[in-house]
């Protein structure tokens, strides 16, 4: 069953409808490129439909082989074939997936909605066929006999619950309904993806009164500026939606309506009663998700999700979340009433949203004497990247080298081959950093074109992406990345890390559950701001100076102070996304916006402090992959906490044992066993939660 979640999750979508079927199409063809890498420059918009028909009938046909095969079902003619089922569409998947999240023009859009019905009923038909659940089942009910391995167990036994948590048991009227069902959400989810690319992408705040740029940095005026000729906006200074224009906006800009005006536009993408509006694709969301859960026996749907988590139930969830709440919430206020004094001096006696950035800026000069400005200059993006792969060599002994003359899945792509300590291969890491509004979707991720697995005794070596919207470089500038962007860069590596240095036999046990998945990414921003890492690679962009000691001192000094915002903001979207999920009837004239709000007072949350993502733009839940599942960052951080905790007490943060064993235990093995085992086999025992608190500076 994780193909079939990975593949539609990588689609998302496929393509336009009836392109002739052709000889010369390249995703059909051998890929005789270096390292097996996709011919992405090769392939061309019209080559999907043709490529994913032909990838779906193998799969058919693959999928028929096994129920048609007359002998008794075995874990060789039923599990490992079914594993390996889908070869096709395991290749053609992730490049449309590439297409649609990095570049995604009109046309790609269109065609994502027209082919998303059609993924969706394919895997529905082979999640839900009776006859191959039959002999999976066969095989599992005989499991104790077959002289298996725990790997083996393993696949065997999520395969198992995979069919059953998809319906194969339910009878057939009910399988008719969940695959309705199932094509509705898929459908929805992906409406709300691209309603949320088009709402980012339309605002802009436009300033031709240079007046109004009081308080930018000159990096920003430039990177702002519309050329003279320019055919919108000539001469003028124009803000964006997109991290890279809107954050640094709100920590500098001196004019409080402008703040205003952007930070509101922000907080309201798709809440505009426009073509783009998300309140009604939500409220039809969370009514097919908790059908969708009812059918298969569970109250709820955050009940339904959490079964196969680590967390097991929203109670676990909900206890985790208010240990942390009060804490979070505490500091939170503290950094309000620090902010508070110096808005005042600038005759401001009410805080609100689109000051806390600007005055939190303030407050870290005051208390700290220290600035984003100050520190930008000793990030410059490729140094960062030299840091990450230091830290990942001193770790591992694993080595990264910049290939030229191979595919890239984007022009402004980079590639870099993984080698092993030993000089062995061990995959392909792609880098695509920067931001394109309106094309590429926002955040930043860590996806892959293959997934590592052993086929006749051979190793496969994965190839994996990361994907960033981090400041370009402007003019004969470099791209120099905020602390946020560097944290980001470690973490997204960190995913990297986990995909380059897996080592599984089978796909069906190549994926770590959703709350466990974010401890090999969020361990790696430990590294980043550690003073010995700093030395290595925080050097000024133009001297090439090592960041002074002084500097290191403060950033230390600072590095908690914040936290109460940050955390706070994070934990209330976390249960703004459990509290729709819990949700065991929906209300016909469900109001999103009402029900964000009351989620949001009985928090007791403050006003100068939205949900990090408020419900139309809540992508991570309403867009699919983290449905009642935002809170897995935090979980997974009392995990990283505890884990980074293993190094530092041998007094070596590269302690290679640790490090040794932190790959067998965690990385390497990925999904072959149940997730707390695998961490209580690296560390010795559960964690609890005193390391994340004294690591936020909450305790």
């Amino acid at each position: 069953m994780k193909k079939l979640m990975f593949l539609a999750i990588a689609t998302g979508a496929l393509l336009s409808s009836c392109a002739p079927k052709t000889i010369e199409n390249p995703l059909l063809a051998e890929w005789n490129t270096p390292f097996g890498i996709p011919p992405f420059e090769e392939v061309k918009l019209e080559h999907f439909m043709p490529a994913y028909l032909e990838a779906m009938e193998q799969h058919r046909a693959e999928i028929q082989q096994i129920i048609s095969n007359p002998e008794e079902p075995t874990f060789e003619n039923t599990i490992v074939a079914y594993d390996n089922a889908g070869a096709l569409l395991d290749r053609i998947s992730p490049v449309f997936s590439s297409l649609n999240s990095v570049n995604a023009s009109p046309e790609v859009l269109a065609l994502s909605r027209e082919l998303s019905p059609l993924t969706s009923k394919h895997f529905n038909e082979i999640s839900l066929n009776d006859t191959l659940f039959l002999r999976v089942k066969a095989v599992y009910d005989t499991r104790e006999g077959l002289g298996l391995n725990e790997e083996q167990t393993r696949l065997l036994t999520e395969m198992y619950k995979g069919f059953v948590r998809s319906g194969a048991e339910l009878p057939g009227d009910k399988k008719e309904e969940l695959k309705k069902i199932n094509a509705e959400i898929s459908a929805l989810q992906l409406a709300f993806g691209q309603n949320l690319l088009a709402e980012t992408a339309n605002f802009k705040l436009v300033i031709d009164n240079e007046e109004d740029l009081a308080g930018l940095s000159e990096s920003l005026k430039i990177a702002s500026k519309r050329a003279d000729d320019d055919t919108e906006y000539p001469g003028k200074w124009v803000f964006g939606l997109d991290n890279p224009s809107i954050m640094p906006f709100l920590q500098q800009s001196q004019n409080r309506a402008l703040r205003e005006q952007i930070l509101t536009a922000y907080l309201n993408r798709c809440n505009n009663n426009n073509e783009f509006d998300n309140k009604e694709v939500i409220k039809k969301l969370v009514t097919l998700r908790l059908q969708r859960a009812n059918i298969l026996g569970f109250e709820d749907f955050a009940a339904y999700q959490l079964e196969s988590r680590m967390a097991k139930n929203s109670e676990a969830v909900y206890n985790l979340l208010n240990q942390l709440w009060t804490p979070a919430l505490n500091s939170a206020k503290r950094e309000l009433s620090d902010m508070t004094v110096l808005a005042k001096g600038d005759g401001i006696t009410k805080l609100e949203s689109w000051d806390w950035r600007y005055y939190f800026e303030k407050a870290m000069s005051s208390k700290f004497n220290l600035s984003d400005d100050q520190l930008r200059p000793y990030f410059k993006m490729e140094n960062v990247r030299d840091g990450i792969f230091y830290v990942a060599n001193q770790l591992y002994g694993i080595s990264f080298t910049q290939l030229e003359n191979v595919p890239l899945p984007h022009s402004e792509a980079t590639a870099f081959e993984c080698k092993d300590a030993d000089g062995s291969h061990l995959g392909i890491l792609f880098m695509d950093m920067f931001a394109r509004p309106g094309a590429k979707r926002g955040g930043a991720w860590c996806s892959g074109f293959r997934s590592q697995v052993y086929r006749n005794g051979e190793r496969i070596a994965p190839l994996v992406t990361i994907v960033g919207n981090f400041t370009r470089p402007q003019g004969d500038k470099p791209a120099l990345l905020s602390t946020d962007e560097v944290e980001t860069f470690f973490h997204e590596f960190g995913h990297a890390l986990a995909s380059l240095l897996k080592d599984v036999n089978y796909y069906g046990v190549g994926g770590m559950t959703r709350d466990f998945v974010e401890l090999p990414s969020q361990i790696m921003e430990h590294w980043a701001f550690e003073p010995q890492v700093l030395k290595e690679y925080a050097k000024h962009y133009e001297t090439g100076e090592v960041i002074p000691q002084e500097l290191v001192d403060k950033l230390v000094s600072a590095g908690k102070y914040g936290q109460g915002f940050a955390t706070t903001e994070y934990l209330a979207a976390s249960f703004l996304d459990m509290d729709f999920h819990i949700l065991k009837t929906i209300p016909e004239n469900l109001d999103v916006l009402d029900f964000e709000t009351k989620s949001m007072d009985k928090l007791g949350l403050v006003s100068q402090i939205p949900p990090r993502y408020r419900s139309t733009y809540f992508s991570h839940t309403f867009g699919g992959g983290y449905t009642a599942g935002y809170y897995s960052y935090i979980w997974a951080e009392v995990l990283d906490s505890d884990a980074y905790q293993a190094f530092v007490e041998t007094g070596d943060i590269f302690n290679k044992d640790v490090a040794a064993k932190f790959r067998r235990e965690i990385l390497a093995r990925a999904g072959q066993d149940d997730a707390m085992k695998l961490y209580v086999n690296f560390r010795g025992s559960e964690p609890g939660i005193d390391a994340l608190l004294k690591n936020r500076g909450l305790k």
